[in-house]
């Protein structure tokens, strides 16, 4: 099953409609969607090297808009929707102490956590509803997010065909430790 997966996901990553996915994905994971950009974008840098480089600025340009969605999440909507995204990860009692911290923080914590497993929605809603000023916000995420997905392009870029037979030889793994580290992410950020 996992082989099936992996050559649709790599016949998507190939196909026309491939970017819009991949913009798509990229937005929606900044404010709401539990699924990170990198399962389309490895695949689709894998799939064309060349485009490497347009690919990880997709993913950082859609995931800065996607990021200030869900900063108006935080800003005007967290008694609603913003609180059904924090209570859907279980976070509900952490999160006082991380809108404090981004009170003092937040552009330190959106450029060093906004490069890891840890789920991006959490840090723009959390910047909204602590009231962040924007445009540290803005770039603060600009930085992070480049960062983030111009060293996946960059590692596939390189080391592109070498890291497509590990993932075809190895696709279980490969699959288990994305997996490991999705839950770890979230895990991360209950511990925090």
């Amino acid at each position: 099953m996992l082989k099936r997966v992996y050559d649709w996901t790599m016949e998507k990553a190939a196909s026309k409609n491939a970017t819009a996915w991949l913009a798509g994905v990229s937005f929606a994971e900044s404010s709401f969607f539990p699924l990170p950009p990198d399962l389309l974008l490895v695949p689709m840098v894998i799939a064309n090297r060349q485009a490497a480089w347009r690919l990880a600025a997709i993913c950082t340009l859609a995931s800065v808009i996607g990021g200030l969605f869900g900063y108006a999440i935080g800003y005007f909507l967290y008694e609603t929707v913003g609180r059904w995204v924090i209570d859907f990860y279980h976070l509900t009692d952490k999160f006082e102490a991380m809108r404090q911290t981004f009170l003092d923080y937040g552009a330190e914590i959106l450029i060093i956590k906004g490069m890891t497993p840890i789920p991006y929605k959490l840090l723009t809603i959390t910047a909204g509803v602590a009231q962040l000023n924007l445009w540290v916000f803005v770039g603060a995420s600009i930085i992070s997010r480049s960062m983030r997905f111009f060293l996946v392009a960059a590692l596939l870029y390189f080391f592109g065909e070498p890291v497509r037979a590990f993932i075809e030889k190895r696709l279980t793994l490969v699959t288990s430790a994305v997996a490991v580290a999705l839950i770890g992410g979230f895990l991360v950020v209950k511990l925090l």
